[in-house]
C-alpha cells in the first residue's frame, strides 16, 4: 500500500478489466472495490447469483438488507425496478431476488445481468442526512468535485457546490459549509450535526481518486449517509472514458510572457491589407496606428500600392526590412492562411486576426488550419473575428475602432465586438483611464489566461476586467486568476448564466455540473470578482481602484435621510457587507454631533435639515475611529447643505485624513434634484465613489472591493 493509504493497484486492476471488456461503466461490486481502495466507506455487501445465494449473504450481513440489480447495461437501477429496500427475512429476500431479475428482463431484455447486490441497509433518522459527493469531467474546467444535499432532494433543490480537483481538505470543508442547507447538517430541532470533517475527508478522497485516474469520467456517490460519526456511500456509480484524461495544449508562463510582451509592446507593426481607401478596415487600422501616436515602425502590406498614408507599402511582409513583432490582418478570411505562412516565416510574434468568417460562422476547418500554421511557426493568434486591441502606454491603437488615449490602470477585454465598443464608449464617457482594451473574439489561440499572465506583471495595470461567454481552458484560467488576484483585482462578466441542464448526463453529479454554479463557485475559489451585468463590470472597473483597501469588516452608514439608510442597509446585506455594531462610547461620540431627534446606532441618521458641519463632524469621526473600517454616506438634497457644498466638504475631510495616513474606502449615494449629478461627478473625480439616484451601486462597488480583499487575504 502507498504511504497515503490508497491501493492504486486495485483500481488499476478494475479499470483494466473494464477496458478489456470494452465497457464504459463499473458494476456495483467494482465500484465498491474502487471505494475500498481509496478508503471510502460503503455498506457491507455481496454479489448473489441465485435466490439461495442472496438469502445466505443476507443472513451473514444481517437484516434489513437492500437488493440492487448488477448489470453493465443498466445504470439507472431504480428506473428499471432494480432496487428493493427494507427486506427483513429470508422469504422476502428470495422473492425480492426473483422480482428484481424479472424487472430487469422487462426493462431491457438483452441486458447482461451479473447478479444481484445484497447490501446492508443502514439506519435512518433525524441524525442521518442524505448528501451527494461526486466528481465529473467538465468540458471547461476538467475534473471538478461536487457536494450537496442528496437522495431525492438532489434534483429538486440543486443545493450543490463545486471545486476544482485536486481539492484540499480545507477546501472540501468549505464545500460542506458552503451549501444553503449547511445549517441543517449542523443539527436543527434537537438533531445532532453530521461529522463535517469526515464528509470533507470523503470529498478529498474522491478528488484524489479522479486526479490519480483521470479516465474516470464521472464518480457519483448518491446518497451518502452522513451521520454524527461518519459518512457512508450507499450507492456508487462510476463511468469511464479514456478521452476524459485528455488535456488541452498549454504554454508555459515564460512562453506566454515572451510572446505577449512583443504583442503588447511592439517595435514594429505590419498591417496585412492596408489600404488608402476610406471605409476599408485596412485604412482604419492604419489611421489609428498613425493618429494614435504609436512611435514604432508601421509597415503597410499591399501588393497593389506603393505608398499608404505617407508610408512605403510592401507587396509582402517578407519584403519588410528588419524584424516585425505584430501583424494586423485586414484581409478576407480565405486569404489568411497564405499570408499567415509568410508572417510565420518572418518571425512575427503575434497575428491580430480582425477578419470574420472562421469558427463563428461554422468554418471550423479554416480556423483549425490557421492555428496549425501558427503553431508550426511559433506565432500566437489574437482572434479571429475581433476589433483589435489597444495598449495605451505604447500609444498603440491596433484596431478599426476609434483611437483611445486616456491612460490609466484598468485593463479590459471582451469576447464580443459589440461589448468591446460599449467598453470603449463607457471608458471615454466616464474618463476612465485604461492600460489596455483587447478583443479576443473566437479565442482560436490567445485567451483570457494569456492576457492575465501579461497584465499580472504589467506595471501599468492595477485591475483587470473581462467579459467572456466561455472559457477555452477554464482550469488554466482559474489557476492563473488565483495567482493574479492575490496582487490585482480580477473582475469577470460571464455571459450565459442560465441553467442549460444536464445535456443528457448519465448521473446526478453530471446533471448538476451543467449549472452556472460551477462557474460561480470556481471563479470565487480563484478570487475573481464576478459582475452580474455589463454596467456592473464597468463600474467595478472604474471604482475599485479608487477605493482604499479596507482593514476590517466594520462598515458604518452615515445618512441624512432615514429612507436612504434603510435601503443602504439592505444593499449591505445583498453585497456581503457587515454593518458594525456600534459600542456605547462611539454611540455617545456620534450623538454629540446629531440632533436629539436623530439616531445613532448604524445607520447614523443625522436627519435632513442639518448644516454642513454635522456632515463634516460625523464623517471625520468615522474616519478617525480605528474600529470603523469603511464609510457609506447617504446624502439628501437640502437648501441647508446643497449638493456641491456636501461634495466639497466630503472631499476636504477625506483628503485631510489621507494626508495624515488614514485611508478608508468611502462611497456615497446622493438623492435629490439634478444638481446631485454634478456633485457625484466631483466626488468621483476626487476618489470618493459616488452615484446619484441609487443606493445600490455605491454599495455594490464597495462590496466588490471587499470580495477581492477577502480573497487576497488583506483584511487582517
Amino acid at each position: 500500500m502507498p504511504d497515503n493509504g490508497y491501493d492504486r493497484a486495485a483500481v488499476e486492476n478494475v479499470l483494466a478489466k473494464v477496458r478489456a471488456e470494452g465497457r464504459s461503466s463499473l458494476t456495483a461490486p467494482e465500484g465498491k472495490r474502487v471505494c475500498d481502495a481509496y478508503g471510502i466507506a460503503t455498506p457491507a455487501e455481496a454479489l448473489a447469483k441465485s435466490s439461495e445465494g442472496a438469502v445466505a449473504f443476507a443472513e451473514e450481513i444481517g437484516y434489513p438488507v437492500v437488493l440492487k440489480i448488477v448489470s453493465p447495461d443498466i445504470l439507472h437501477k431504480t428506473e428499471a425496478g432494480g432496487v428493493l429496500v427494507g427486506l427483513k427475512n429470508s422469504s422476502e429476500v428470495a422473492e425480492g431476488y426473483r422480482t428484481i431479475i424479472h424487472n430487469a428482463r422487462n426493462y431491457k431484455a438483452n441486458a447482461e445481468i451479473t447478479g444481484v447486490q445484497v447490501q446492508q441497509q443502514l439506519p435512518t433518522g433525524n441524525d442521518v442526512h442524505e448528501v451527494i459527493v461526486g466528481a465529473v469531467t467538465d468540458e471547461t474546467f476538467g475534473k471538478i468535485v461536487a457536494f450537496g444535499l442528496g437522495g431525492v432532494l438532489v434534483e429538486v433543490l440543486k443545493d450543490v457546490t463545486f471545486r476544482l480537483a485536486p481539492t484540499s481538505t480545507s477546501e472540501a470543508l468549505s464545500m460542506v459549509n458552503g451549501i444553503a442547507a449547511a445549517e441543517i447538517l449542523r443539527g436543527v430541532r434537537g438533531a445532532q450535526g453530521v461529522d463535517a470533517a469526515k464528509l470533507a475527508d470523503l470529498i478529498h478522497r474522491v478528488s484524489d481518486l479522479v486526479t490519480d485516474f483521470p479516465q474516470l469520467a464521472e464518480v457519483d456517490l448518491n446518497p451518502v449517509l452522513a451521520t454524527p460519526s461518519g459518512a457512508t456511500a450507499v450507492d456508487v456509480r462510476i463511468l469511464v472514458d479514456e478521452n476524459a484524461a485528455a488535456e488541452p495544449q498549454r504554454f508555459t508562463q515564460d512562453e506566454i510572457l515572451t510572446a505577449m510582451n512583443r504583442i503588447m509592446k511592439p517595435a514594429a507593426v505590419a498591417v496585412i491589407g492596408a489600404s488608402n481607401e476610406e471605409g476599408k478596415i485596412g485604412n482604419s487600422v492604419m489611421k489609428n496606428l498613425v493618429n494614435g501616436g504609436f512611435q514604432g515602425e508601421i509597415h503597410p502590406i499591399n501588393p497593389k500600392a506603393d505608398e499608404i498614408l505617407d508610408r512605403k507599402a510592401f507587396a509582402s511582409i517578407a519584403d519588410v526590412p528588419g524584424d516585425v513583432d505584430v501583424a494586423v490582418f485586414a484581409i478576407p478570411a480565405k486569404f489568411v492562411p497564405a499570408a499567415l505562412e509568410e508572417v510565420g516565416k518572418k518571425g512575427v510574434a503575434g497575428a491580430i486576426m480582425i477578419p470574420s468568417g472562421f469558427g463563428e460562422t461554422g468554418n471550423v476547418e479554416l480556423q483549425n488550419e490557421i492555428v496549425a500554421i501558427a503553431r508550426k511557426h511559433g506565432v500566437r493568434i489574437l482572434g479571429p473575428n475581433i476589433y483589435g486591441y489597444y495598449y495605451t502606454p505604447e500609444n498603440l491603437s491596433a484596431t478599426f475602432c476609434t483611437p483611445y488615449d486616456v491612460k490609466g490602470g484598468v485593463a479590459l477585454s471582451s469576447q464580443s465586438g459589440g461589448i468591446g465598443m460599449a467598453i470603449l464608449g463607457f471608458s471615454r464617457s466616464a474618463g476612465m483611464g485604461v492600460s489596455a482594451i483587447v478583443g479576443v473574439g473566437n479565442k482560436a489561440d490567445i485567451d483570457e489566461d494569456d492576457l492575465l499572465t501579461f497584465f499580472e506583471s504589467d506595471p501599468n495595470t492595477q485591475l483587470v476586467a473581462m467579459h467572456l461567454e466561455d472559457l477555452k481552458d477554464g482550469r488554466s484560467f482559474a489557476e492563473t486568476a488565483k495567482r493574479v488576484s492575490q496582487k490585482k483585482p480580477v473582475v469577470v462578466l460571464k455571459a450565459g448564466r442560465t441553467d442549460q441542464g444536464a445535456k443528457a448526463a448519465s448521473s446526478h453529479t453530471g446533471a448538476l455540473a451543467g449549472n452556472d454554479r460551477v462557474y460561480d463557485d470556481i471563479l470565487r475559489q480563484s478570487g475573481v470578482i464576478r459582475a452580474p451585468g455589463l454596467n456592473d463590470l464597468l463600474e467595478y472597473a472604474r471604482g475599485i481602484p479608487l477605493l482604499a483597501t479596507p482593514k476590517g469588516e466594520n462598515v458604518v452608514i452615515i445618512t441624512g435621510a432615514g429612507g436612504s439608510g434603510v435601503l443602504l442597509s439592505d444593499a449591505c446585506v445583498d453585497n456581503g457587507l457587515s454593518l458594525m455594531s456600534i459600542p456605547d462610547d462611539l454611540d455617545a461620540a456620534f450623538r454629540k454631533f446629531i440632533p436629539p431627534f436623530g439616531a445613532a446606532g448604524n445607520p447614523v441618521d443625522i436627519t435632513g435639515g442639518e448644516p454642513p458641519s454635522t456632515y463634516r463632524n460625523t464623517i471625520a469621526l468615522g474616519l478617525a475611529d480605528d474600529r470603523i473600517h469603511s464609510l457609506i454616506l447617504g446624502y439628501w438634497h437640502t437648501i441647508v447643505t446643497p449638493p456641491m457644498v456636501f461634495a466639497k466638504l466630503v472631499v476636504d475631510v477625506v483628503e485631510e485624513y489621507r494626508a495624515n495616513g488614514i485611508h478608508k474606502p468611502v462611497v456615497a449615494s446622493l438623492a435629490g434634484d439634478v444638481q446631485v449629478e454634478e456633485a457625484s461627478e466631483y466626488l468621483y473625480r476626487n476618489g470618493v465613489v459616488a452615484y446619484p439616484y441609487t443606493t445600490e451601486k455605491p454599495v455594490a462597488v464597495l462590496g466588490a472591493k471587499y470580495r477581492w480583499a477577502r480573497a487576497a487575504g488583506l483584511l487582517g
